[in-house]
């Protein structure tokens, strides 16, 4: 996924209202950019962390500026971290069409927001030719307290805890289903923060015992686009092996 115009660069000086950033560019002006990330963003948001804002194209658009990346001081050293929540799943169709998200191999379309469960939606059904329809959920990452250890979630996500339990109800019916964590950074391993939210540990623990499959894919992000890279271990018990790396 590429940035269809340059990001421009500025210096965060604060995170607040949970949705709202300030950052100084360049030129010395103060921005207020939107920030699409309900999370703590824990290690993220430090005043003076180097940030790039993509322009908004929305005339009508009250804020002109939305926060893509940070410049984090993570443990292990400095990387790009991308903290747009909405992103993943544009990055997992992406990967779909390119073929290269292995567990999906054969499937011919990815439908999204398809109502399921109580009252839910689900990310994608992908579906295909003598292959059972799989209810695709995503999930965006980027917490990262150990080196190389990326970590979900950042802070209390009772509703990503509903969302395992109905992909664990789909499994119970006879269906496919799967979680995609899409980790918008480099790590070599994926786990869940249970201190945070031990309730949504339970809640993915017993998905996978019921069936639902999990993985864990890293993400090459730099200035000029995200995209998956790779997969990665999943280190809660009962996660299956990453599979292959595959190419389109």
């Amino acid at each position: 996924m590429r940035f269809p115009t340059p990001l421009i660069e500025g210096r965060l000086v604060r995170r607040y209202k949970r949705f709202l950033a300030d950052v100084t560019l360049a030129d010395g002006s103060l921005v207020t950019a939107h920030c699409a990330n309900p999370g703590a963003m824990l290690g993220l948001n430090a005043e003076g962390f180097r940030v790039l804002l993509s322009p908004s194209t929305n005339p009508a658009r009250k804020l002109g500026f939305s926060w893509e990346l940070v410049e984090a001081d993570l443990p292990g050293g400095p990387q790009w971290v991308g903290i747009n929540t909405a992103r993943p799943n544009a990055l997992v169709a992406e990967a779909f069409r390119a073929s290269t998200i292995a567990p999906l191999a054969g499937y011919e379309t990815l439908r999204p927001e398809v109502p399921y469960g109580k009252a839910s939606r689900v990310d994608f059904l992908a579906s295909g030719p003598g292959l059972p329809p799989c209810h695709v959920e995503v999930k965006n990452c980027h917490l990262m307290r150990q080196p190389g250890l990326a970590e979900f979630p950042d802070c209390k996500a009772a509703r990503s805890a509903r969302h395992m339990e109905e992909l664990a109800a789909v499994v119970a019916a006879g269906g496919r289903a799967m979680l995609i964590v899409v980790i918008q950074m480099r790590a070599t391993a994926f786990d869940v923060a249970r201190d945070i939210d031990p309730a949504f540990d339970r809640a993915l623990q017993a998905a996978l015992a019921a069936g639902m499959e999990a993985y864990a894919y890293t993400c090459a992000v730099e200035p000029g686009g995200v995209e998956i890279a790779a997969p990665v271990p999943i280190l809660t018990p009962g996660a299956p092996p990453p599979p292959a790396r595959t190419s389109g």
